[in-house]
């Protein structure tokens, strides 16, 4: 899980919402990807989906069944649907996502009975500098844009 906060630690340096992800086959990290989507202009560049892509390509096969994720967010229902279909073996993660959590806070795309696999998770590994490293940002992005209202508002020749 560290490594996985190293990673969201570049996307936090890079201005992506600070989420990062390593796929661990064996005990050893296969793959390690953090958040691209704006950098990518791309809405399904999740560090999950980076970091399966990065893992499936390893192997050479699209199945990951001896394979553990380990992120620093609950995924959300593209990466945890993701997750179902490259039958990943388990899945640690850090912190709750109640917005759009895919493992249980909203809803459990990785337990769905309809599906063909399920896979089992634990959350709260590291929970609280996972959860710190994403407040941290958001609280930024809020400063910024309070500062940039006040900046056009200033700016507005209808005030004087």
């Amino acid at each position: 899980m560290r490594e996985a906060l190293r990673q969201a630690a570049i996307a936090f340096e890079k201005d992506e919402v600070p989420v990062g992800c390593v796929i661990v086959h064996n005990g050893q990290i296969i793959a390690r990807a953090y958040n691209q989507i704006k950098m990518l202009k791309d809405p399904t560049a999740h560090a999950e989906m980076i970091a399966i892509t990065q893992a499936a390509a390893h192997f050479k096969n699209e199945r990951l069944t001896d394979c553990d994720i380990y992120a620093t967010m609950e995924p959300c229902p593209m990466c945890a649907g993701a997750m179902v279909l490259a039958r990943i073996r388990h899945l640690y993660f850090a912190a709750l996502d109640v917005k759009a959590g895919a493992a249980g806070s909203v809803v459990n795309v990785l337990k769905n009975e309809s599906l063909n696999h399920r896979v089992p998770h634990t959350h709260g590994i590291l929970e609280e500098e996972s959860r710190s490293l994403i407040q941290e940002f958001f609280k930024g992005k809020r400063i910024n844009r309070v500062q940039g209202t006040v900046g056009r508002v200033q700016k507005n020749k209808y005030c004087d």
